[in-house]
């Protein structure tokens, strides 16, 4: 893996998918938007500027010089167990899915993380711009998290490299404003996460919001019991966000960077 090809890869797949996503939104939406792309959108995409630009900054050589260290030093599992390439090559992208589950439930949680990760359900309505609205706290915190496991794992430099770009697409595929045949549905969401599944995840209801952690596979939420098939008011007629940000002057970009350290309306203002 040339590691100097990697941000420009993932690039052109970030914004081949997001292009793609976009124009499906506006073809077959599955639901009538809250508050229009004009004010939403670049309050979103300027998240992921900041991110991108802190994460490049912090750490240059990202999950795949990682990856390339442990292998130059030997370290993690796959490091020691014989086992042909393909098979490490496709444990861990199936294992690399299950730790971002566990992260994610992690998340919601303990009260620190969720006041980093509440900035992503924050958001009013659910969008393609949805799966990059993250505050850059928890990408840092999520990529320290994502390098030990690879460390931990000894996954290959090709497989976390794969992942990254299975992540940044389904991500964007999930949150996406899109509809889809329910039949189709149905299938899809047996090996992958579909909006429709994903939706009820960003349900202002909390019983619902702790449910459907999965990203790319669905099989974990099913095996650790927090699949939820529909939300209860359709997916038409659910709301979004969180009510107690829910005011549109939230979406103010430093607003939303000191959500973590604000307290919710009606709350005592504390840091955690």
């Amino acid at each position: 893996m040339n590691a100097a090809l990697e941000p420009m890869l993932r690039l052109g797949v970030f914004a081949t998918m997001f292009a793609v996503m976009a124009i499906w939104e506006v073809l077959a939406p599955q639901r009538r938007p809250v508050i229009g792309r004009a004010r939403r959108w670049p309050r979103n995409l300027a998240l992921v500027v900041l991110d991108t630009a802190i994460l490049r900054a912090v750490f240059p050589t990202a999950s795949v010089g990682v990856a390339m260290l442990a292998a130059s030093r030997g370290w993690g599992i796959f490091a020691v167990l014989p086992a042909p390439r393909w098979v490490v090559f496709g444990a861990s992208l199936v294992l690399l899915d299950l730790a971002i589950y566990a992260q994610h439930v992690v998340f919601h949680l303990v009260p620190p993380l969720w006041r980093l990760h509440r900035v992503h359900h924050a958001d009013p309505d659910f969008d393609v711009t949805t799966g990059v609205r993250f505050h850059p706290g928890e990408i840092v915190l999520s990529l320290l998290i994502k390098f030990a496991v690879i460390i931990l794992l000894g996954a290959p430099a090709g497989a976390v490299f794969a992942f990254e770009i299975i992540l940044n697409a389904t991500s964007l595929f999930n949150h996406a404003n899109v509809r889809l045949p329910a039949r189709l549905d149905r299938w899809l969401r047996l090996i992958l996460v579909t909006p429709d599944m994903h939706r009820v995840h960003h349900s202002v209801i909390r019983r619902e919001t702790d449910s459907n952690f999965g990203f790319n596979l669905p099989w974990w939420d099913r095996l650790f019991g927090t699949y939820r098939a529909a939300p209860e008011a359709g997916q038409k007629r659910m709301r979004i966000g969180l009510d107690e940000f829910a005011d549109p002057a939230e979406l103010a970009l430093w607003r939303t960077l000191l959500q973590p350290f604000r307290a919710a309306k009606g709350k005592k203002t504390v840091l955690f």
